[in-house]
């Protein structure tokens, strides 16, 4: 079986990396060749995170390249894009670039169609897709649920991480507990109502704040106790392993509410007890006094943090508890399976259709 695949980023976005990348090998070991075309390369990708402008010269070319690439669709048997073809243009530019009938599979990891709500030529333009792809992969049942409005064969497979390479390590006694956060410069701005917050934590306990892959507009936002690192794909888990608590606040708006929680599969994933606030799939990954804490408000914000700060045994045990729910719900070698299966059966489908 060949499959195209086309992504909006490449590797060095978590999207590419988690919901496409890691699948490539177990893919090809079930005899499924994937050929993968990212639509915007890692340069666009640091220019968000430097703050450079990237060039509209070059996004337009990007896209024209996208043109080039879909004309050999046809001699694949799948198509495998991530969430649409070309952002921010009308639905009518991806119906005449797929109008051949080589099957589509759309994957979803975040609530895109928020974004074209009450947009001219824009809104509903992913309910149209969706109503023609064979299947839609989602990060999420919130996604699920609203893909499956228009796509019959619409399941969930949650972004997911290696667990054989995402593991918990030993912990140092005595040395300073580090509450930590990963993310990238779109995702900053849950983190900014919590800084206050978190300024005095760092200034009343031994604790320090570490945040990973916030960009350079959040140099503003540094305070005593409080550390920035960029994020770096070699040094991505070492960074993970190395907090004690992870924290994953979001805003309550629809887009967040779409979230696939791929903060807390990696803190999970390395055994560290979570606090994040109770939006979208964080309720269902997070079970309060289990694996971590849902918190609010600044008081039950401030009440979840002290209590593992003050408690090593407290998040040893949860953190336990997380590991145990990533090996069981979020691993590469529970849902890879899935999705080949998903691939041979609409390719299978295909097959007994075709003369």
């Amino acid at each position: 079986m060949r499959v195209l695949a086309f992504t909006k980023y490449g590797r060095e976005a978590a999207s590419t990396r988690q919901r496409f990348l890691q699948y490539f090998p177990s893919l090809q070991s079930a005899g499924i060749i994937v050929d993968y075309n990212p639509l915007l390369g890692d340069d666009y990708v640091r220019a968000l995170t430097t703050g450079k402008r990237f060039s509209r010269m070059a996004a337009a070319a990007s896209y024209a390249r996208r043109i080039g690439q879909l004309a050999q669709s046809a001699s694949y048997d799948l198509i495998w894009i991530y969430a649409e073809l070309f952002p921010w243009l009308p639905v009518l530019f991806e119906k005449l670039a797929l109008r051949g009938s080589t099957p589509i599979v759309y994957d979803i990891d975040d609530a895109f169609f928020v974004r074209y709500e009450g947009k001219p030529f824009l809104s509903g333009k992913l309910d149209i897709l969706m109503g023609r792809a064979a299947a839609c992969v989602c990060g999420n049942e919130f996604l699920r649920d609203y893909a499956a409005n228009f796509c019959e064969r619409s399941i969930v497979i949650p972004t997911v991480v290696d667990t054989a390479k995402y593991r918990p390590a030993s912990r140092l006694k005595g040395k300073q507990i580090v509450i930590g956060w990963i993310g990238s410069p779109s995702t900053w701005a849950n983190v900014r109502p919590l800084l206050p917050l978190l300024e005095r934590l760092c200034e009343e306990y031994p604790v320090r704040f570490r945040a990973i892959g916030t960009g350079v507009e959040a140099a503003l936002d540094r305070f005593p106790g409080c550390e920035f690192a960029e994020w770096r794909e070699d040094s991505e888990i070492a960074e993970v392993q190395a907090m004690d608590i992870g924290i994953m606040p979001l805003l309550d708006q629809p887009f967040e509410r779409g979230k696939s929680g791929y903060k807390l599969v990696q803190y999970m994933a390395c055994g560290l007890p979570v606090v994040a606030s109770p939006v979208g799939v964080n309720m269902q990954m997070v079970t309060p006094g289990e694996n971590g804490f849902l918190a609010s408000t600044e008081a039950e914000w401030r009440e979840a943090l002290e209590r593992l700060i003050g408690d090593a045994s407290l998040r040893a045990r949860m953190g336990k508890n997380g590991r145990a729910l990533a090996e069981r719900s979020y691993s590469l070698a529970v849902h890879a399976p899935r999705l080949i299966a998903l691939f041979r059966e609409i390719v299978g489908e295909r097959a007994l259709v075709t003369p």
